[in-house]
């Protein structure tokens, strides 16, 4: 063999050798590397209570890395492996901190203390995630005790009608608690109740929330730029939890006032590991009222009685199985009810009765069981199971009978009765994964079952005396479908300045003999600029394959929710977002958006067709697209002695449908172009805090003919007036503001804390518009000796100032 040949080879070799041993080397310090950052987990949570904290911030003051808790107060943090000063710090508590060696894995279950308005702490505002912080965007959270602050109708706190006054919301009219969401409708809000689902979320058609403050802990509206989790929906979403009970001590509130009182208890089943917590709530003019209509129908020779009332059950408990494990069961039950039962006697020989019972109720039922499991350090994991129902059932009774000797010889009745709802069983499953500090990864899957009864009509009729006896049922066919989902989204912190929010959602929906599926991007983007400034970017897709039909006045019960079919398509909707936020002075949130939305295959009743006809649902409805745009201007504050927040909206909302308004694009029923809020709460010392709230807003649009002519009436042969309507909701109702107020007066007994809270709802008492009507007037022309119809807009308006008083305790 040559010379030069085996030289070659050898040396070859010795390269061969030596890119090994760096390749090793290299490996081995990669592997050294890695296996010297450590990841810190656990859970921060009330120090008295055991209450879990959503959204704490944890940090490690050396680095700079760190990350907020997530729903179930889990937070996990993976870091070098170096001396850590971890600061943990949440918005109304004392912030706390740990000096310490990170060798290895470590788990830190973290108490907080409440911070008496700072006096006790000086907490620092660089701890908290800022609102520049986060790439998402058009998210507002509310501190429930801010929630609890704002003046009610009725002195009624409402978590809705907090909401309402938030910019980009708007409320559905005068004291509803509706909600419509950049330009979107009611259907197109995904409100959840401890993760599930709630249909129908208000008591007495509208006026109140279904939803009592003194059970929830966490209030958060997402308007747009949706995070890939997230699913169903078009417009909106809006999460609530509900507290889980003190694992320490037995405590309770509760309130009297002036149609309802509250009742909430909470406390340890077994001390430190597991908890309840139990709130009612029951409104009672019916009972106070009972003794009054039983002597005036007495006095009109009737008996019986008629009232109304609603009412809320929230439960919840919990158990620790270990640090690893543990199970929460949830539940929510609410109903109105309307009754009326009344009878009037007559007659001697034979005698005479007439009955009429009628009834009204509609309601939700809400369970959950959820597991939560951590499988390492960076990975957690919550499994749910959930059931959720809502029913309307009315009936109409009317009976006439005839007696002789108290003994029946003849009857006619007739009986009505509707019913409508829907059900839905489901199971989901969630991941957090936390590989390093710029990453932060969720996701998952869920599947429901949904079972809709679009509306049952059953008729009875009895005539004894002609032997006549009728029953029968007229109704749709239940309707049941599938609906699936899988996502996937990750927030990635790319340098300091840029951070993303980006993921994927799938879903799938399988009514009867049809299938659709859906791919839906979203995107998150935040830019810091200098001086603190974060612009921010969104853009999400959605896809919602149920629906409302609904009269779009009223937030009736009446409405009905059905599925997407072969014939119905799905609601789509791309939404686009921009905008700029600071945090001024360590305390004011300040933030400006500008969006423009579009949405396809939304739904509106046809010409002529309404929501009680016997014909096929499917053949009463349109399809068409929507569009909405505007900006959005928000100051918030939210500690200090001073709170609240200022909002502003300047927006347009449109609709349009081929076979509506002759194909032309017209203005939403609630397309209003300015909407302007106030809201502060005040407190002056240890005993006494006031709040107040001012709003304004363009009116709704609505719909009125312009002129009459001549014509063939319905009645053939005939000529009559008609109407000249030369489009829809050319008309505005005239603008609405409001100014209430409320102070609260507090006194710490020596068992109970008690408050007295009074106050006024429209303490101006504005006439503001519930609806418009027109009224036809007829003037006498002596000349001609004919009469003229003269036609006046007329307003009809629902509450002028209504003053309140409460009174409250707390142990």
């Amino acid at each position: 063999m040559p010379l030069c040949y085996t030289l070659r080879t050898v040396t070859m070799r010795n390269h061969y050798r030596h890119f090994l041993f760096i390749l090793l080397f290299w490996v081995a310090g990669a592997a050294s590397l890695l296996a010297q950052k450590h990841t810190i987990s656990g859970y921060v949570s009330d120090a008295q209570s055991g209450e879990r904290l959503i959204g704490a911030t944890v940090v490690d003051r050396r680095s700079g890395q760190g990350t907020t808790t997530n729903t179930y107060g889990f937070f996990s943090l993976t870091l070098p492996a170096d001396s850590v000063y971890l600061s943990v710090a949440y918005i109304g508590y004392q912030s706390d901190g740990f000096l310490f060696k990170l060798a290895q894995n470590q788990t830190f279950n973290i108490g907080l203390k409440e911070s008496a308005l700072l006096k006790e702490v000086e907490i620092v505002a660089e701890k908290y995630e800022r609102i520049e912080d986060r790439a998402q965007m058009s998210r507002i959270d509310i501190p429930i005790m801010q929630i609890k602050r704002v003046p009610a109708l009725l002195g009624e706190v409402d978590v809705l009608k907090a909401l309402q006054l938030l910019p980009g919301v708007s409320g559905g009219g005068e004291g509803q608690s509706g909600l419509y969401v950049r330009g979107g409708g009611p259907d197109q809000n995904l409100i959840l109740l401890d993760g599930v689902p709630v249909y129908n979320a208000s008591h007495l058609f509208g006026f109140f929330s279904v939803f009592n403050a003194d059970a929830i802990k966490d209030v958060t509206l997402t308007k747009g730029g949706f995070p890939a989790r997230y699913g169903g929906r078009l417009s909106s979403v809006i999460e609530i939890n509900m507290k889980e009970g003190n694992e320490n001590e037995l405590h309770g509130e509760g309130s009297i006032g002036i149609i309802s009182s509250k009742l909430t208890l909470e406390g340890p089943i077994k001390k430190g590991r597991s908890s309840f917590i139990v709130s009612g709530r029951r409104t009672y003019i019916d009972i106070l009222a009972r003794p009054l209509i039983k002597r005036a129908l007495e006095e009109e020779g009737s008996e019986g009685s008629f009232g109304y009332y609603f009412y809320d059950l929230n439960a919840k408990a919990n158990y620790r199985f270990s640090e690893k494990d543990r199970l929460y069961l949830s539940f929510y039950g609410g109903s109105d009810k309307f009754y009326s039962n009344i009878i009037e006697k007559y007659g001697e020989q034979p005698s005479y009765e007439n009955e009429i019972n009628a009834g009204l109720g509609w309601g939700n039922l809400i369970s959950a069981l959820r597991w939560n499991h951590v499988f390492s350090p960076k990975l957690f994991a919550n499994t749910t199971l959930t059931y959720s129902q809502y029913r309307f059932n009315t009936k109409a009774e009317n009976g006439d009978r005839r007696y002789e000797n108290k003994v029946l010889t003849s009857e006619d009745f007739i009986s009505i009765k509707y019913l409508n709802g829907i059900n839905d069983w489901a199971a989901k499953i969630d991941f957090d994964y936390a590989p390093n500090p710029k990453h932060l990864i969720k996701f998952g899957a869920s599947a429901i079952a949904h079972q809709f009864n679009p509306g049952k009509f059953n008729v009875k009729f009895i005539a004894t005396d002609n032997n006549q006896n009728y029953n029968f049922t007229l109704n749709q066919p239940e309707e049941s479908a599938g609906e699936f989902a899988a996502y996937g989204e990750d927030d990635y912190k790319v340098t300091s300045r840029l951070r993303l929010n980006y993921g994927l959602h799938f879903s799938a929906f399988t009514p009867k003999g049809k299938a659709y599926f859906s791919l839906q991007p979203r995107f998150n983007v935040r830019y810091l600029l200098n001086q603190g400034w974060a612009l921010k970017g969104g853009f999400s897709t959605m896809r919602q394959y149920i629906n409302l039909l609904t009269n779009e006045n009223l937030s009736l019960p009446t409405d009905l929710w059905l599925p997407s079919t072969d014939i119905i398509k799905p609601q789509d909707s791309w939404q686009a977002a921009i905008g700029v936020a600071k945090t001024f002075a360590d305390e004011y949130e300040f933030s400006v958006e500008g969006y423009y939305k579009e949405m396809k295959n939304v739904l509106s009743f046809r010409e002529g067709s309404s929501l009680f006809q016997f014909s096929n649902w499917e053949g009463r409805v349109t399809q068409g697209d929507g569009t909405a745009y505007g900006a959005e201007f928000f100051v918030q504050k939210k500690k200090g002695k001073f709170s609240g927040w200022i909002g502003y909206t300047l927006s347009w909302a449109w609709r349009q449908f081929d076979d509506l308004n002759f194909g032309k694009k017209y203005p939403y029923k609630f397309d209003r172009r300015h909407d302007f809020e106030i809201v502060g709460t005040y407190k002056l010392t240890d005993r006494i805090q006031m709040s107040g709230t001012w709003v304004f807003s363009t009116g709704n649009a609505v719909t009125f003919p312009t002129s009459s002519y001549l014509g063939q009436g319905t009645n053939l042969g005939y000529v009559d007036f008609l109407d000249h309507t030369p489009e829809r909701n050319n008309f505005r109702f005239p603008s609405y503001n409001r100014l209430d107020f409320g102070i609260d007066f507090k006194k710490q007994k020596r068992r109970y804390e008690r408050t007295w809270s009074v106050g006024a709802y429209n303490a101006y008492s504005r006439k503001n518009p519930f609806f418009l009507y027109l009224d036809s007037t007829y003037e006498y022309d002596p000349v001609t000796g004919r009469s003229t119809e003269k036609k006046n807009l007329k307003q009809v308006s629902l509450f002028p100032i209504i003053p309140y008083i409460s009174w409250a305790f707390k142990f």
